[in-house]
C-alpha cells in the first residue's frame, strides 16, 4: 500500500484504469487501487497460510539448530557423524581441529571434534565478554537469523513465504492498474538511511535501493527473508508463483465487480 501510494502521487502518473480510457479522479482511483490490491492481498494470505498449515515446514533456526546439534553428515569416518547432521562445506560447515583450535586458529575457543559454522554471531557484542558483532565461527546450536533479538523468527511455518506472496500479488496489481510492468519513469527507489539498522552498527551511509518494475521489487522483497535467515530458497520461488497467480485472478475479479471486465 506504501509502494501504491507512492505511486500514484508520483507526478508522472497517468491514473487511468489499465492504463487506458479517461483519467480518473483521485477518489474513484484510489477506491479502485485499494480493493483489487488489498483483495489479491488477502487471497495471497488464504493461499500462502493454507499452504504452510498442510506443509507445517521448517524455519532455518529449526533445521540448523537440529541438524548441527546431531554432528556432521559428510565423512562417516570422522569424528561428530550422524547420518542428519549438516553437511560440511569448507569455510561455512567445518570441524574442528585441535590445530584450528588453538590461539590465533579460525575456531579458536571451540572445541575438537565439534561442528562450527561461519556465520553472524548474533547480539553477543552488547554483552561484556562476548566476541563482537559481526561474522565468525559459531556453534549451530547458537545461530539465530539476522534480525532484531526481539523480532526473529514467526511462529509458523516457513513454506511457503508471505512476503514472497504477498510481494508478487502487490505487483501483479499495480502493473495491471497502471498498465506498466515500470515503476514512473522506469525507476522505483527506497533509501535506507545511515545507522538505520536496529540490531547492529551500519549501514555508514545512505544507500539507495533501486527497482524497474514492480515485479523487481517484489522479488527482493521475498530473496530478504532469505538473506535475513527467516526462510530458505525453497519458500521463496513458489510463494511468488502463488502471488502471481492470486495477484492476476483479483484484478479479473475486480474488472467483473466493477463491470470493466471485457
Amino acid at each position: 500500500n506504501k509502494i501504491a501510494n507512492e505511486v500514484s502521487d508520483h507526478p508522472d502518473a497517468a491514473l487511468q484504469l489499465g492504463g487506458r480510457g479517461d483519467v480518473l479522479d483521485r477518489l474513484e482511483w484510489d477506491i479502485r487501487l485499494y480493493f483489487a490490491l488489498n483483495g489479491a492481498l488477502h487471497d495471497a494470505a488464504i493461499a500462502a497460510w493454507g499452504i504452510k498449515a498442510t506443509y507445517d515446514y521448517s524455519r532455518p533456526i529449526s533445521m540448523i539448530r537440529h541438524m548441527g546439534g546431531l554432528g556432521q553428515s559428510s565423512d562417516l569416518d570422522a569424528a561428530s557423524f550422524h547420518p542428519d547432521g549438516l553437511p560440511l562445506e569448507a569455510g561455512l560447515i567445518e570441524l574442528v581441529t585441535s590445530e584450528t583450535a588453538e590461539v590465533g586458529g579460525r575456531h579458536e575457543g571451540h572445541t575438537v571434534d565439534d561442528v562450527v559454522i561461519r556465520s553472524w554471531r548474533t547480539f553477543g557484542g552488547a554483552a561484556p565478554g562476548m566476541p563482537p558483532l559481526g561474522v565468525g565461527w559459531i556453534t549451530p546450536t547458537m545461530w539465530m537469523p539476522y534480525q532484531q533479538s526481539t523480532f526473529v523468527t514467526p511462529a509458523f511455518p516457513g513454506y511457503v513465504s508471505g512476503h514472497s506472496a504477498f510481494s508478487r500479488a502487490g505487483a501483479e496489481v499495480l502493473t495491471a492498474i497502471t498498465g506498466d510492468p515500470y515503476f514512473p519513469n522506469g525507476l522505483g527507489e527506497h533509501t535506507v538511511a545511515a545507522g538505520e539498522l536496529e540490531f547492529e552498527r551500519g549501514p555508514t551511509t545512505d544507500i539507495t535501493l533501486q527497482w524497474a518494475t514492480y515485479r523487481d521489487a517484489a522479488d527482493e522483497a521475498g530473496q530478504s527473508r532469505i538473506w535475513g535467515g527467516i526462510h530458505v530458497e525453497a519458500d521463496d520461488y513458489p510463494g511468488r508463483v502463488i502471488g502471481a497467480e492470486t495477484g492476476q485472478a483479483a484484478w479479473q475479479l475486480a474488472l467483473e465487480v466493477w463491470g470493466d471486465a471485457p
